[in-house]
């Protein structure tokens, strides 16, 4: 039997805030301080847990995550689509560089369980014929500081 335990999560921005920017090295401090208490996912986020960018599950509780942050920088209107794969990854690749300057985390917001804190990126794919939420979970080893 696992154990859960309820970490403090500080409460989601209000709907009309403006969510606070998350740069290279905040993202790594967030990641760094999510510790799982125990092997595994704790129930509410169980479904999202994936180490490569995955469509967001339709049995995922849309109540599990709130948002704590975005990478997006409100000072570039068009951010670049080009992506940041010195090891040459691929944008599905588990290990590919969580890069926060590079699509598609240019155009990510950070979120947090609820109930164990464990952090996930996610962002909307916009395809010719259609829409796709995508999410990850957040790597402290895979976040990188480059510039386009």
């Amino acid at each position: 039997m696992t154990r859960q335990v309820r970490r403090q999560i500080p409460p989601p921005p209000m709907a009309d805030s403006k969510p606070p920017h998350f740069d290279a090295t905040a993202l790594s401090v967030l990641a760094e301080s999510w510790r799982p208490v125990e092997a595994g996912a704790c129930d509410a986020c169980r479904p999202l847990v994936c180490p490569g960018w995955e469509s967001w599950p339709a049995t995922a509780d849309p109540q599990a995550l709130q948002r704590v942050g975005t990478l997006r920088d409100a000072s570039i209107d068009d951010p670049t689509l080009d992506e940041h794969h010195p090891a040459g990854t691929h944008a599905w690749d588990a290990t590919a560089p969580i890069a926060p300057a590079f699509h598609p985390y240019n155009r990510c917001d950070v979120w947090q369980c609820r109930h164990c804190g464990r952090p996930f990126l996610r962002y909307t794919e916009y395809g010719g014929y259609y829409q796709d939420e995508r999410g990850r979970e957040l790597t402290a080893a895979l976040v990188v500081d480059a510039q386009p």
